[in-house]
């Protein structure tokens, strides 16, 4: 598949002819395809055209859409949301299988916790 670049959140762009092509997969194996393109007297989109795009192209409503670009929330596509304050994994891992600590501590650390905990690791204080 030719795939590059893109900014769709998870997607990947790539130039056709006179398009741009964007690929979204979704947790249940089908993908969402759109094409950017500008009408050739260089007008908008018309209403129709616009329903068209939201409906079967991006599978979402007006308003979906309009929450996603203002305020970045992601339409409902059946994965699970990553919390703000989840550690990395490779966080996680320094600190199960380096600095010993329990994976039951690790758990429940917030992010600061379990970068102090790191620190106090890699200064030599356990």
């Amino acid at each position: 598949m030719r795939l590059k670049g893109g900014s769709w959140s998870g997607t990947r762009g790539y130039t056709e002819t006179h398009h741009v092509t964007y690929e979204f997969a979704l947790p249940d194996g089908s993908v969402l395809r759109t094409r950017i393109s500008h009408p050739v007297d260089r007008t908008d989109y018309g209403p129709r055209l616009w329903r068209h795009i939201l409906r079967d192209q991006l599978r979402v409503d007006e308003d979906c859409f309009w929450d996603c670009v203002r305020d970045g929330v992601l339409p409902d596509r059946g994965q699970p949301q990553r919390q703000r304050d989840s550690l990395p994994a490779d966080l996680v891992h320094l600190l199960v299988h380096r600095a010993g600590v329990g994976e039951a501590e690790v758990a429940v650390m917030s992010r600061d916790e379990a970068i102090d905990r790191a620190r106090q690791y890699w200064m030599g204080g356990g």
